[in-house]
């Protein structure tokens, strides 16, 4: 039998009219329920969806985003908000796909496939994010040095070392809530945006009216920014914290509002990402590789008080996407072999789930203190990025129409059709970008 974490809401212990008014429970009798209109209830209640979203501004995206903006200056701020829709999709499906089955995205594919598939998922996944590991602690510890002017080297074990005994320390109720406050460091990405002065008019017409002439850093710029923020761990995550949530159903349309949410701050990260390096890099055709690249780019451009703010950013992005990513590469370990799990538990009552976050911490400390560069590190996440994130939608999809996982809860044709246009499109952009990043192998 599959273990079963113990029961945490997740919700506020508001009283039963209030609780009513979002949908959680029956509204009392005479009282008539509000339909999800209270929005100080559903404002506070924001955290799973919305720490997965901000976890998809991870180092590595951040290095995309600064890499495009670049090379391309504000040509792609339209394909950043066009993003917004793509990831909605995917977050709602697996945020009803983890309400509705009390699964994992792991659990859901061991409910109704053989083995060789529950395999295929987990290999790409630990493959994506022990890489992913790696890279966003380098970025982190390079982040510090930017900050403190010393060698980042020295910081990539403590760094690691801290982000695992919060992990271990915190509940899963604890570190959602201190994620949630954390996250708002991101809008310091904002300010290095302003501070960066640019060019407004030429910013709304780059947001504004899609630039679609073939042009080769457009295309790879455009295949970049798809296949990294689809990335597997940040859907997999949403079906992970739903279910160990367990919100009654009833819930659903607070934890999907919190869903798109989190795609929309998200989306806004990216956009104020873009606009900050296209302003300095970009109009001074200054070429960069990762994201620490971009934050002492910024320094000589737009002042150290920019580029201190954009590494302030870099730090928060690798505070709030490392937990999420060493927390999934746990919880699918601990599916598939079926071992006690949940942030909800003490380190002695599932050993094996916490170590498995020490491993893969460990994992990623020792790739990032390697002789390997990060855009060699950077360059191997794309490619087994672009291999595994197509093959986890594809799963989710999958679950989401399945009887079996959803009961009488099946995602609808028109978000489930939306579902599989989406998959098509990031199958189809994660295949041209891994032809030409393999055309290309360093």
């Amino acid at each position: 039998m599959a273990y079963e974490p113990e029961f945490h809401s997740g919700l506020p212990h508001e009283c039963p009219d209030a609780l009513a008014d979002i949908g959680l429970v029956s509204a009392p009798s005479g009282v008539p329920a509000a339909s999800g209109r209270n929005w100080g209830i559903r404002i506070r209640t924001l955290g799973p969806g919305l720490i997965a979203g901000a976890s998809d501004a991870d180092p590595t995206t951040v290095a995309t985003l600064a890499v495009i903006g670049a090379s391309t200056t504000y040509a792609m701020g339209w394909l950043v908000l066009s993003l917004f829709p793509l990831l909605v999709v995917i977050q709602t499906i697996a945020t009803r796909v983890g309400l509705a089955s009390r699964l994992d995205l792991q659990g859901t594919v061991a409910l109704v496939h053989g083995r060789w598939v529950r395999w295929l998922l987990l290999g790409s996944v630990l493959a994506v994010n022990i890489v992913t590991i790696a890279a966003d602690l380098e970025a982190g510890a390079a982040a510090l040095g930017l900050l403190t002017r010393g060698d980042w080297h020295w910081f990539v074990a403590p760094l690691s070392a801290l982000l695992l005994a919060v992990v271990l320390a915190l509940g899963l109720q604890v570190l959602q809530r201190a994620l949630r406050y954390l996250l708002l460091i991101l809008f310091v990405y904002a300010a290095a945006a302003v501070l960066a002065r640019p060019d407004w008019p030429a910013v709304a017409v780059g947001t504004l009216v899609p630039n679609l002439r073939w042009d080769k850093d457009l295309v790879f710029g455009a295949m970049s920014l798809i296949g990294t923020t689809a990335t597997s761990y940040v859907y997999i995550w949403q079906t992970i914290a739903q279910s160990e949530a367990r919100t009654p159903w009833t819930g659903y349309r607070l934890r999907r509002f919190d869903a798109v949410a989190g795609c929309f701050f998200a989306t806004v990260v990216f956009w104020f990402i873009l606009i900050a390096t296209g302003a300095t890099l970009g109009t001074r055709h200054l070429a960069v590789a990762t994201a620490q690249d971009a934050a002492q780019a910024l320094r000589p451009v737009a002042g150290d008080f920019a580029g201190d703010l954009f590494a302030l950013g870099l730090l928060a992005s690798t505070l709030v996407a490392l937990p999420v990513i060493i927390a999934t590469t746990a919880y699918i370990t601990g599916t598939h072999l079926n071992w006690p799990r949940g942030l909800s538990l003490r380190p002695r009552q599932a050993p094996r789930f916490f170590a498995a976050m020490g491993i893969s911490i460990a994992l990623g400390t020792g790739a990032a203190y390697t002789s390997v560069p990060p855009i060699t590190i950077l360059y191997w996440a794309g490619i087994i990025g672009a291999i595994g994130t197509p093959i986890g939608l594809v799963l989710l999809l999958k679950a989401a129409h399945h009887p079996q996982v959803m009961g009488d809860k099946t995602v609808g044709r028109r978000l489930l059709a939306a579902g599989w246009a989406v998959a098509g499109l990031i199958a189809v952009v994660c295949g041209a970008g891994l032809w030409q990043m393999l055309q290309a192998v360093p």
